[in-house]
């Protein structure tokens, strides 16, 4: 923090260098500095990190306690972004990774090119093609959770995500698995929205309105790093069956596994952690673009 008298134009600086998940408080150093202060003057204390700035205009009377949100923000260089279809997606920014907040849902490639939507059971499982569905064939989840890809659109040459964004691949899911503090116990239940059946948060997270998490003993959402996953569910390869909505949520890699499957990662209800893991590319699932 940087403070500055503009009377006098007299500085203190507190500088921190030990940042630690769910670290939410430090003290200066043991030094003391002062300066003059007049009532009525303004303090300017300004917090850097590695996103920027932000800055804290005040004239305190007494002892105050001043709070700085560092996760859970836009990113500064892209607080939204508008997909080729018009759609407007929120961001956030998790380490030095520029994500979107929300699932995309656009039906159109960026360079104009329809993405075909294939409800046909048959027809899907066999496609070497980008392919969309809304979940149940149904567009009325399209607000909710956004569309469910198959692997080949998420990689096609025509470009799912908007200029300046990408489908993620395998090794930039695991960078953001790593800065969250890894992929094991409870690092999941901290990229997952809050909104949850008997959330024990309650407020807006306590909610039966998709979109949101089913109830599971103990465990519940709590977005700690704003990343907001939900659970769009998926659409498996065989009898045009839709599955798990409001239980867990998948993001495709632009990555894949094997001749026949693909990397992605997911969250589920009834396990906090982060699974990364593989499945076939016929099957449907959401995607999450990353900045450029």
């Amino acid at each position: 923090n940087t403070m500055g008298n503009k009377a006098s134009g007299g500085k203190c600086r507190i500088v921190h260098r030990e940042y630690k998940i769910n670290n939410n408080g430090f003290k200066s150093q043991k030094a003391i500095n002062g300066f003059v202060f007049n009532p009525g003057d303004e303090l300017k204390y300004t917090a850097y990190t590695y996103i920027g700035e932000l800055s804290i205009i005040d004239s305190p009377t007494g002892n105050q306690t001043y709070e700085f949100q560092y996760t859970g923000i836009p990113c500064p260089v892209a607080p939204t972004l508008t997909d080729i279809d018009g759609n407007t997606y929120n961001t956030v920014q998790i380490g030095e990774q520029c994500w979107m907040k929300e699932n995309l849902k656009t039906t159109t490639y960026r360079n104009g090119t329809p993405i075909p939507n294939i409800t046909d059971s048959l027809q899907w499982s066999t496609l070497t093609n980008g392919a969309y569905v809304w979940y149940d064939n149904d567009i009325s989840w399209k607000d909710l959770y956004g569309a469910l890809y198959n692997w080949y659109a998420a990689i096609d040459t025509n470009r799912l995500c908007p200029t300046g964004w990408h489908v993620p691949g395998h090794d930039e899911w695991i960078t953001l698995t790593d800065f969250i503090g890894g992929w094991i116990s409870p690092y999941g239940d901290m990229l997952k929205s809050c909104r949850q059946v008997n959330s024990p948060l309650g407020g807006d997270c306590l909610t039966n309105e998709h979109p949101r998490w089913e109830a599971y003993g103990d465990y519940y959402g709590t977005d700690d790093f704003g990343f907001s996953g939900l659970p769009s569910g998926y659409r498996i390869i065989d009898d045009n069956t839709f599955i798990l909505i409001g239980k867990v949520g998948f993001w495709w890699s632009s990555n894949e596994q094997s001749s026949n499957g693909a990397w992605l990662t997911g969250l589920l209800y009834n396990y906090d952690i982060v699974a990364h893991s593989y499945r076939h590319k016929n099957e449907g699932f959401s995607v999450r673009c990353l900045k450029d």
